[in-house]
């Protein structure tokens, strides 16, 4: 018996650390976290991501501080997808940016966004909407 709740209380435990992105010091380099400043986008990488976008939808362009590896940038990902009302995203690790795409008709909320984004274990600290 006492064999059947260790292994249970092992597996819940690595369950709950199975990644935790912020912890590498038992990484050889510590992974270096990216601060969102200034409004400045790739105008290549923005165009990939607007290219399918039709006339009046809106992407706002949300600094973050905090992300650090691509598993961030996932969650990031898939809490914005669950919105109807957001039709794409794309997480800019290098530069500590996130492009999220709305329909014309969406109020964007940065308090929504940053609630979404502090959910993720970052910070959200400004965001600009662009108009298409």
């Amino acid at each position: 018996m006492k064999k059947i709740l260790f292994a249970v209380l092992l597996s819940i435990t690595s369950i709950g650390f199975a990644h935790n992105c912020h912890d590498h010091s038992s990484d050889s380099q510590p992974m270096k976290s990216v601060t969102g400043e200034g409004f400045g986008i790739d105008t290549q990488k923005y165009m990939k991501f607007t290219k399918d976008l039709g006339n009046g939808e809106q992407v706002a362009v949300v600094n973050v501080n905090g992300m650090v590896c691509d598993f961030c940038a996932r969650g990031i990902e898939k809490t914005f997808m669950k919105s109807a009302d957001v039709k794409k995203v794309d997480v800019d690790l290098e530069v500590g940016k996130v492009l999220i795409a709305y329909s014309s008709d969406t109020k964007i909320s940065f308090e929504d966004i940053k609630e979404k984004i502090t959910a993720n274990g970052q910070t959200a600290v400004d965001m600009k909407v662009l108009k298409l």
